[in-house]
This record gives C-alpha cells, structure tokens and sequence, in this order.
C-alpha cells in the first residue's frame, strides 16, 4: 500500500500544481465552467427534454412561451428540445475531429522534426499545400463529394485542419532531438521509437495540448458553417442544422437563430478561455510564477 501512494504521489503532485496555476486565470475557470455546463446538458438531454428533436409539431414558428421556452421552427419543432439534442452531435463532432487532427498532426509532425532531411522536406511540402488551401472550402468540396453524413464531417474537418498541429509538434521535435537527456538516452542505446515517444514526445505536448483545445472551438464552428450551408447530415439535429433552417426567417422568428448561434457562441468562448488557461499552466516559462 505504501509503495502505491508513493507510485501515485508525483502525478498528485503534478496535477495539483497544473490546477494551481490554472485556476490563476479566472477566465479559463469561467470557461471550464461554461463547457462543463455544455457536457452535462449533452449527457443528460433525453431526460431534460425527451422526446426526437426531428418530430414535426402541430405549432409552427411559436414565439418563446410558458409551453415552448425557445420558441418552434418552421415545422413545428421545439427549439428547446433542438438545442440540447443537438449540442450532443456538436460537442461530439468538435472533441472527435480535435482529437483526431491532432493525432494526425502529431505522428506527421513527429516524423517530420526527428528524420529531418528528405523526409522533412517531403512532409513539409504536403502539410504546405493543404496551408494554401482555404480549408473551408476545401471542406464543402470534400462533403459535397462524399456526402453529409457525421462520420465524413469529423474525417474532413481533422483532415483540414491537421496541418497546424503538424508544424507546432514538427518545431518541437527539431528543438528536442538535441537536447542532453535525448542524446543520453541514444548513447545507451535506446531505439528512434524509443526517443521519439517516450523521451521527446512527452515534452513536446504542451503547445500541442494547447493548439488541440483551440481546435475543438474551429471544429465546432466548421460543422456550424457546413451545415447552415446545408452540408450537414439532415439525419440529426446540430446547432449548424438548425441555422441552416432559419436562414428564410430570421426576420420573423429570431430565436431559430438566436438560440442556437448562443450555444455555439459559448461553447467555442469556454474552448477558446480553456485554451488560454491551458498555456499559462503549461508553458514553462511560467510555472515558477
């Protein structure tokens, strides 16, 4: 038992000392909050509004009211119960897409800085073109060729935005590879995959983590963006899909906009004041602060 808390006490310590400088920054405790809030309204959405999100109603474009809080759409749907149904679908979309383009980024970005040379320039030039590329549009290219469907959303928005992440772990790598504990660590004999996920990797996570919790906000807003252009999976209900169906009556029923343009507005606000949080508890030029 002794040796367990012994075992466990560093990360305890690590951990305590990360929320110590993190809870420093009262806007990124704000927007912890925030995205909690978001999270527990996706996990509990079939009990606090039951019932499919997509069922026509009988009472079309109601304003907000003691029966329907937020008002109906254009086919008699609860805006309320769209809502939060629909954050399930974006936050999944968001944390999925981040995690993947992130790990896309990280094994090109990886390869990329520990090789150098030829590879390096051969990725370098990949992770470029796909730079230049506005990847919006890229992304409505991608969808409108493979369809709308969740699962081909998150692939193209992780394979549009992989490239950030790539350069960040790529400038991390190169600036690691030649530090003493690595050069150590081959002296004795320790294999490239060795180096490069158990010496270099660990201590090139900081900025990753960081640009990967901002990605999480562009992805939501990206899926926004595809589905009020009508890209989106017409199968399931998103904050994007419901913009896209107010679009012909903004003007007469304000809260099919207004409601679901607030949810993303303070789900990407709380990523974005994490992500903040996340580099002033992370970056090392400022732990002893």
């Amino acid at each position: 038992m002794k040796r367990y808390v012994a075992g466990i006490l560093p990360y305890a310590k690590v951990i305590a000392g990360f929320w110590r400088r993190f809870r420093k920054n009262k806007p990124a405790v704000v927007g912890l909050v925030i995205l909690a809030f978001w999270i527990v309204i996706a996990a509990s959405a079939s009990i606090l509004a039951p019932g499919d999100p997509l069922r026509v109603g009988e009472h079309l474009l109601s304003p907000p009211s003691s029966r329907y809080l937020l008002g109906t759409d254009n086919l008699g749907r609860d805006v309320l119960r769209w809502v939060l149904h629909g954050s399930r679908i974006s936050l999944f979309i968001g944390f999925l897409a981040a995690a993947i383009s992130t790990v896309i980024g990280i094994l090109i970005g990886a390869i990329s800085g520990y090789y150098g040379g030829k590879i390096d320039d051969s990725l370098m030039r990949i992770t470029e073109i796909f730079q230049v590329i506005p990847r919006f549009f890229l992304a409505m290219l991608i969808v409108a060729l493979f369809g709308a469907a969740v699962t081909n959303v998150i692939l193209v928005i992780a394979i549009v935005t992989w490239p950030v992440t790539a350069r960040l772990a790529r400038a991390e790598f190169i600036a690691l590879r030649e530090t003493e504990f690595v050069l150590a660590a081959r002296a004795v004999g320790a294999s490239s995959m060795s180096l490069i996920l158990g010496e270099i990797l660990p201590n090139a996570m900081p900025p990753v983590i960081i640009n990967g919790s901002l990605q999480v906000g562009a992805a939501i807003l990206l899926e926004a963006g595809l589905s009020f252009l009508g890209l989106g999976d017409p199968n399931v209900a998103s904050w994007g899909m419901l913009l896209n169906g107010a679009q012909k009556f903004m003007v007469h029923a304000w809260w099919m906009a207004a409601f679901p343009g607030l949810a993303i507005f303070t789900t990407v606000l709380g990523v974005n004041l994490i992500g903040d949080g996340l580099n002033d508890a992370l970056n090392p030029r400022l732990k002893e602060k």
